[in-house]
């Protein structure tokens, strides 16, 4: 699938896109409706990363924001997880402080994404920074339950990330999938929901496919990852991402699933691609 990295090493960005692009395959089965984090190819210009995403199969580029939706709607893309909205991953609902300004900032950015025929749109919890779990399911379902009005009337879902704050985000609150699940419970919305990250819940409980089975109910969307390293998702990390493919469709879940490593090889659309396969069982 990828070009030899020898012959690649000599090509400019442009020209090792469309090498790339040449040796890509579109025979996806169909089963999962796949997308790609933009943050993991921020080198790569986004109208290349959009050609390079239709010739996958990929039907969305996410964590993209509105001054970006309108190139995607360019190549017939959508936003699975926009973003836009908030105050940053460590100020987040748990801390009422910051309510007014984040209900605000939802406010003004919900009704942009329903306009864009987008669904769902990323939170996030916040930092502990001394809180104690009870509490911080008080403060976030306080803040959140402000927003629900506005989300139910544009029937845009408002989903919060589950992060590890064993590796990358120190003192994140919503670290478990039990927190984030009780949470959803508090709001009491059917449009509140959690985004499961298995690199992330990997490295914070493991035992990802029966935490999926039993709390696939809460879980809005999904974000792969290679653990360690959060690098390709093929055979030099430790999960099995074809039998945990199968584990969510097993749920009867039709939501998106996006591939959000960061590639080591120089060939970044080749490990993307295979990526993508490696999910679509």
């Amino acid at each position: 699938m990828a070009v030899a990295s020898g012959a690649m090493a000599g090509l400019s960005m442009s020209h090792r896109i469309e090498a790339a692009e040449a040796e890509l395959s579109t025979d996806l089965k169909g089963k999962v409706n796949h997308s790609v984090c933009r943050w993991c190819y921020n080198d790569i210009p986004l109208e290349d990363l959009c050609r390079a995403a239709k010739k996958i199969g990929l039907t969305s580029i996410e964590l993209t924001g509105p001054d970006e939706w309108p190139v995607l709607k360019k190549y017939g893309l959508t936003s699975a997880m926009p973003n836009g909205a908030g105050m940053g991953i460590e100020k987040g609902f748990n801390d009422p402080r910051y309510h007014d300004d984040l209900v605000a900032s939802f406010e003004s950015v919900i009704p942009k994404a329903a306009n864009a025929g987008l669904k769902q749109i990323i939170c996030f919890s916040g930092n502990r920074n001394g809180l104690d779990d009870e509490k911080g399911i008080e403060n976030c379902a306080i803040g959140l339950k402000r927003l629900m009005p506005i989300a139910e009337k544009h029937k845009v879902t408002v989903v919060m990330e589950l992060l590890n704050s064993k590796v990358n985000h120190k003192d994140y609150q919503c670290d478990k999938t039990p927190w984030g699940a009780a949470l959803v419970e508090r709001v009491g919305s059917e449009y509140f929901k959690l985004l499961y990250d298995i690199y992330h819940m990997q490295i914070m409980e493991g035992d990802v496919i029966a935490t999926i089975r039993k709390y696939h109910p809460y879980i809005a969307h999904y974000h792969t990852g290679g653990v360690p390293g959060r690098n390709e998702i093929d055979e030099t990390q430790e999960l099995n991402y074809p039998a945990i493919m199968k584990a969510i469709l097993e749920t009867g879940f039709k939501g998106y699933v996006a591939q959000q490593f960061i590639p080591k090889r120089p060939d970044k659309i080749a490990s993307l691609s295979q990526g993508v396969h490696i999910c679509d069982v």
